[in-house]
């Protein structure tokens, strides 16, 4: 299946030039996400901006941040995601146990008790969008302002992506 959105062929649009290397530059490549992205230069400018300060600007540990990034995708059932950020866990030192228990309806014991806290966070936001006090308020023993923000908005951000690469079957 294919995209619904068809995708811009980087290089075939000369008012994309400053965005697609930006995004080079971030990525080292254009991948089909921005390609398609790139059918509206201001959306994949600020999506790029976004996802970067997310991904590589964050004050959340890149092990914590990719799993709860893997878990959105799970629970999403975006595999395009996944695929995209499994190599990436593991980069971060996600161990193998720990990725495959993110497919899991409850999270195993290959988890922390930090880790289980935080995805606990994904799992509320992504299943029923509001966080009750029992799930947020042990967050912050571990995270100050800063880091809780960027913990909640890590979250919320891939679920916009699993969103608009499924609604859009991106990947597929």
């Amino acid at each position: 299946m294919s995209p619904r959105i068809p995708p811009v062929v980087p290089g075939t649009r000369a008012e994309l030039e400053s965005i697609e290397s930006s995004i080079i530059a971030e990525r080292g490549h254009i991948n089909l996400l921005y390609q398609v992205l790139l059918n509206s230069g201001p959306l994949a400018s600020g999506w790029e901006k976004l996802l970067t300060a997310i991904r590589n600007q964050n004050s959340i540990p890149a092990d914590l941040r990719e799993m709860v990034m893997v878990r959105v995708a799970v629970l999403n059932r975006a595999p395009y995601e996944i695929e995209a950020h499994a190599p990436l866990a593991r980069k971060a030192g996600v161990s193998e146990a720990k990725l495959q228990g993110l497919h899991d309806d409850e999270l195993g014991t290959a988890f922390t008790p930090l880790e289980r806290a935080v995805l606990a966070l994904a799992d509320s936001m992504t299943r029923n969008v509001q966080v009750p006090d029992a799930i947020f308020e042990p967050l912050r023993k571990h995270f100050d302002v800063r880091a809780l923000l960027e913990l909640v908005a890590t979250v919320a951000a891939y679920n916009m992506v699993s969103r608009l690469l499924e609604a859009l079957r991106i990947g597929h």
